[in-house]
């Protein structure tokens, strides 16, 4: 079977400035991928670049293993940044005309609006315009829209941004539950927590360049122990081998740079006379190689 995406050393220049540089990556049918990078990364541009929406300068792209073409476009679904439903319409007849957009009848498109509106709890909203809707059941009703047509490829661009954390799990359910159907997905989060709970591989994208890319697990085995926490009533004037400090209420979470023996931590503790509550090490998370690998390629 092929690949749902394709993304094969793509580039892309505006005017003067390269967004995109040789980037590559797959996504496979039945996974989640977490897309990551910080602001201006060129998530988005690789993202438009993927739907056909800009071409390429250089690379190439292929959906379901052929160039991107009206029928392969059909079967994704796309959820972007930037929200946008027609505002002075109601909620049921914007979603059929969606989904008659992407190819459905128009029973299958009524019989599925009317599916996925249960489904995010906004059926008893169908009748209302759009611009009626608060935000986040304007987010709901566009991540509905996006599911309506029972996508291949799934394409989410920070999809929680903005909702409380009951919409968030259900809306978690939901993605879990086109996982299971098939579909290969795209999560595109800033919530690094997020992609590590959803997430079975990520790229991580900084400055047009991939600096991650694979198997989260694998990323981790591969960094070795560089995280450590540590309950204690406050920590030393100076704890050696840390790159990174996060502290609250007594719980302190150090990243080590490579090479430091976990050890001189604890030791460090002991001989300032300071008690240790608990001292765990634990393989670095996705928030911490984030950190890591971006703040390496800014001051390269």
């Amino acid at each position: 079977m092929a690949s749902a995406l394709t993304v094969d050393g793509v580039k892309k220049i505006f005017g003067r400035n390269t967004v995109v540089d040789g980037v590559s990556f797959t996504v496979e049918p039945q996974e989640i991928m977490g897309l990551v990078g910080p602001n201006g990364a060129g998530k988005t541009t690789t993202i438009r670049m993927a739907l056909d929406i800009i071409r390429p300068d250089a690379g190439s792209v292929a959906l379901f293993g052929s160039t991107p073409n009206r029928q392969a476009l059909q079967r994704v679904g796309y959820l972007p940044e930037e929200r946008g439903l027609y505002q002075k319409s109601a909620l049921s007849d914007v979603l059929r005309y969606l989904g008659r957009l992407k190819g459905l009848s128009a029973k299958a498109a009524q019989s599925r609006s009317d599916a996925m509106l249960q489904r995010v709890g906004l059926y008893e909203h169908r009748a209302k315009k759009v611009q009626a809707l608060s935000r986040g059941m304007n987010q709901l009703a566009q991540f509905a829209s996006a599911l309506l047509h029972q996508p291949d490829l799934v394409i989410l661009d920070e999809p929680f941004s903005g909702l409380d954390p009951l919409n968030v799990q259900v809306m978690k359910e939901i993605i879990h539950e086109q996982q299971q159907r098939g579909a290969a997905i795209i999560f595109s989060s800033h919530n690094m927590e997020d992609v590590e709970e959803m997430c079975e591989r990520v790229v991580l994208v900084s400055g047009g360049n991939v600096l991650l890319y694979g198997a989260l697990d694998e990323l981790k085995r591969a960094r070795g122990i560089q995280n450590i926490q540590v309950t204690a009533p406050q920590q030393p004037a100076d704890v050696p081998g840390v790159s990174n400090t996060k502290v609250e209420d007594g719980h302190f979470e150090y990243l080590l740079t490579e090479g430091t023996d976990p050890n001189a931590v604890l030791r460090s503790f002991l001989d300032g006379g300071i008690p240790v509550e608990r001292f765990e090490v634990a393989l670095p998370s996705l928030r911490d190689m984030f950190i890591e690998e971006v703040s390496r390629a800014r001051g390269a």
